[in-house]
């Protein structure tokens, strides 16, 4: 039996709502401006829903605590399909080839090839380490 919880179904906790509302207002913001990097006019929509999350954060935050959940329940759902998207994407992309074209070109850099003629696996250390009688009491 092992000590630790290897299951995966932590508890997640989120933000507090008035952060949550903050946050919002300001992706909101950074929307409404977004048109005046190229000489364009604001989105006057974004900023009523900007100030609207803002002033619902400040006055009673507690009415954004529905949106809060489901924002994360969200964002769970989205972890638990980006990533091993993601995680496949990277291992068949970059480690897969380079390990077929070590294994093509005979590389072993971890030398896990089996030689008959070892004596030993240990590798030699130059200089040499401290001596074996200096390793008694560690702790």
């Amino acid at each position: 039996m092992s000590h630790e919880d290897l299951s995966r179904e932590d508890e997640v906790e989120g933000s507090s709502d008035r952060s949550f509302g903050f946050v919002f207002a300001a992706v909101f913001l950074i929307i409404a401006a977004w048109p005046l990097l190229h000489s364009g006019t604001p989105r006057w929509w974004s900023v009523g829903v900007a100030a609207a999350f803002g002033l619902v954060a400040i006055v009673k935050p507690v009415l954004l605590a529905g949106a809060n959940k489901l924002w994360m329940k969200f964002g769970l759902l989205l972890a638990k399909v980006v990533s091993p998207i993601a995680l496949g994407i990277l291992f068949y992309i970059v480690f897969m080839p380079i390990g077929l074209l070590m294994r093509v070109s005979g590389k072993d850099p971890l030398r896990l090839k089996f030689d008959p003629a070892a004596q030993s696996y240990w590798i030699p250390r130059e200089p040499p380490g401290p001596p074996p009688t200096s390793m008694t009491n560690q702790f």
